[in-house]
């Protein structure tokens, strides 16, 4: 199958078709090769997890309570998303986009910080933690992508998996989500990163994503454009519910 064909499949199959992909990262380049994007999105069934919406502050995008006096456990849904370094943009699901962005300034690795780290500990779904990395610190753009999955013999042990994949053609980019689709127990993600299109100008990306989300279970959507001559990105969002207060 056509590269481009099927990115527009599992774009289909796996997002327009499916009730519950959960929370996702893609990392790609724009259709016009001008910029990098990165997009992260979360999802959620329980009032809990849909009690949140998106929130940019320059460079760094979070999560927060629509209602706060409706939160009831913060400790897996309230983190920091996007974080950047100079040249370097990270993205995550959890706790552990703030634990690479320091490992990395301190002189650590994208791997070594995510070691420290186990899937969440959220029975019986045991959700994966999923990150995502774009480094453009040398002349080679670098894009890594990881997930931390419970161990299928043994869901107290965590299995983690780093892919390091070559930059990708414009307007495609290669995704991770935390689920294959809704089900009790949620079923986890599995194998290499999906390819994903990414058709049309910026806006165009965000709305075709937030479209194909399941409109039941959507909560919010992110979208970071990085130019690749200036490195200075931007932050886009749509959130489903509004802030109270």
């Amino acid at each position: 199958m056509d590269l481009r064909a099927e990115a527009r499949a599992n774009f289909r199959r796996h997002l327009q078709e499916n009730r519950y992909p959960g929370r996702g990262l893609l990392i790609g380049l724009s259709e016009d090769g001008e910029s990098w994007l990165q997009l992260y999105w979360i999802m959620g069934r329980s009032p809990n997890s849909r009690n949140r919406i998106f929130v940019a502050d320059g460079s760094e995008l979070r999560t927060a309570a629509a209602d706060p006096a409706k939160l009831e456990d913060p400790s897996l849904i309230i983190y920091a998303a996007m974080l950047e370094l100079p040249d370097l943009y990270l993205v995550s699901n959890g706790s552990q986009t703030r634990s690479m962005r320091n490992a990395i300034a301190s002189g650590g690795t994208f791997e070594g910080a995510l070691a420290t780290h186990e899937r969440e500990p959220d029975a019986p779904n045991y959700t994966p933690r999923i990150s995502g990395m774009l480094d453009l610190r040398s002349s080679a753009p670098t894009l890594a992508l990881h997930s931390i999955r419970a161990n299928a013999a043994d869901s107290a042990r965590s299995d983690h998996t780093a892919f390091w994949v070559s930059p990708p053609p414009p307007g495609l980019g290669r995704c991770l989500t935390t689920y294959q689709s809704d089900g009790k127990p949620l079923p986890p993600f599995e194998g290499a990163p999906l390819w994903l299109p990414l058709d049309g100008s910026p806006g165009a990306v965000l709305a075709s994503y937030w479209d194909a989300l399941d409109q039941d279970n959507r909560v919010s959507l992110a979208l970071k454009v990085i130019p690749v001559a200036s490195g200075e990105s931007t932050i886009t969002i749509r959130n489903r519910f509004s802030a109270v207060g």
